[in-house]
């Protein structure tokens, strides 16, 4: 069997809008009614985990009723003849419930919870159990929080997200706006000559990049790439 070709994909928020779940962007700058900064920074966790933590108990009950859209499920299915690699900024896990089987999340996972202590250890919860609480400790004793990068935290995975990127035969972008660093700064990552494209329905700012857009939802924009795909193979 011949070596196939590795399709990297970043994906961003617009990923899932088909799914029924909103952007902070989208949403000018709210998400559940709260505004970011008193939700997703450091600061408010320091400030209010209380309220930090029920914000999340409620997105993992909204995701526990989503399910994947057209788009994951055609990207999944690509894997039959690609080696794909997703990068995502998303926090949901639309992907791993589509079939994708290759995914870096940058900005944590909705379904996890890490230890505040040493190691900060992670858990993974259950659809049975989706909320924590003020008090809810790891085993070692420490308190438990979500497994999400905030705003004023290191987004500990973009050396592998970036090695990844380096590798890419073909650079696929899906639904993100390229304006939330440090992962729209992949797109320098990679190599020249390896071909890149672009779906979303939105016009995205590619500062003059060679990058073919296709300007539809993830869903009609996934089964396109797919159709263009068959002459890359």
């Amino acid at each position: 069997m011949k070596n196939r070709k590795k399709l990297v994909v970043l994906t961003g928020a617009g990923m899932s809008v088909e799914s029924g779940l909103s952007t902070f962007r989208g949403s000018g700058g709210m998400w559940g009614q709260h505004r970011v900064e008193d939700v997703a920074t450091i600061d408010a966790w320091y400030k209010d985990p209380e309220k930090v933590l029920d914000f999340y108990n409620i997105r993992r009950k909204e995701l526990s009723g989503v399910y994947p859209n057209d788009g994951h499920i055609v990207l999944a299915t690509l894997e039959e003849d690609f080696d794909v690699e997703i990068i995502t900024q998303n926090v949901d896990n639309l992907h791993e419930k589509a079939g994708s089987t290759h995914i870096t999340h940058l900005h944590g996972e909705l379904m996890k919870v890490r230890s505040t202590g040493p190691g900060a250890e992670v858990f993974e919860l259950t659809p049975e159990n989706l909320e924590i609480k003020l008090g809810d400790k790891c085993p070692k004793g420490y308190q438990l929080r979500p497994h999400i990068v905030w705003f004023g935290e290191a987004v500990s995975e973009m050396n592998k997200a970036i090695n990844i990127t380096e590798k890419a035969d073909v650079f696929l972008v899906i639904g993100t706006s390229l304006n939330v660093y440090p992962a729209a700064g992949l797109l320098n990552y990679v190599l020249s000559g390896v071909p890149v494209y672009l779906i979303d329905p939105n016009e995205v700012n590619v500062n003059g990049k060679n990058i073919t857009v296709i300007k539809k939802g993830a869903g009609e924009g996934m089964k396109e790439f797919k159709e263009m795909l068959k002459i890359l193979k």
